[in-house]
């Protein structure tokens, strides 16, 4: 899996920018305010990325950080929420704003995304509201082990898609974090907390 990318910005679109990574340019989606992160063409980026694979395409999206990457996660876990809507809500909704509205059940926030009616944005800050405060990066206490480590999220992605809950990943996580210290590596913080989880 593709963690992030660390290039030149070549070119960008109304919801893509171009990556060149030693004259390989990585097409990756973006929300408008990653793409706005950006700056200017030419200059020096780094995109954290997640790779959407399905039967007929494989994508990859940018995130200007790896809170808004977590959100993408977060949003695209629930029914009727696909990149393209959750772009749209990180299109308007910096990750800070999505988990406030999120944490107040603030619906009509989410609702101002484009291709987010009512009936979804409520399912958005229903489903979410027990997992947004374990995922909730940068916050103190055991949920500030994760960004410090791109290992520690990725692992997160992985037990994600093993199919463990957002709240179960990220304690798992975070356990093994803290046991093997922030120079683990991704194969060994999944295997410790595949093993915590299992507990």
């Amino acid at each position: 899996m593709i963690a992030h990318l660390n290039g030149h910005l070549a070119a960008t679109g109304i919801d893509h920018a171009v990556i060149d990574v030693n004259g390989v340019g990585y097409l990756v989606g973006a929300s408008a305010k990653t793409l706005a992160a950006l700056g200017s063409l030419g200059e020096f980026v780094t995109v954290h990325t997640e790779m959407l694979v399905s039967e007929d395409s494989i994508r990859l999206m940018g995130f200007a950080s790896a809170d808004e990457r977590n959100w993408f996660r977060l949003l695209t876990s629930v029914q009727g929420v696909g990149a393209k809507v959750a772009l749209a809500i990180l299109s308007i909704l910096s990750p800070a704003e999505v988990q406030t509205a999120v944490a107040r059940a603030d619906a009509a926030m989410i609702a101002r995304a484009n291709g987010v009616g009512p009936k979804l944005a409520q399912r958005i800050v229903n489903e979410l509201k027990d997992k947004a405060g374990a995922i909730a990066l940068g916050g103190g206490g055991a949920g500030a082990a994760i960004p410090a480590s791109g290992a520690a999220n990725d692992a997160v992605s992985a037990l994600l898609n093993l199919g463990f809950k957002p709240a179960e990943a990220s304690t798992a996580v975070n356990a093994a974090s803290d046991e093997l210290g922030p120079t683990a590596s991704l194969d060994a913080l999944v295997r410790l907390a595949l093993r915590k989880a299992a507990k």
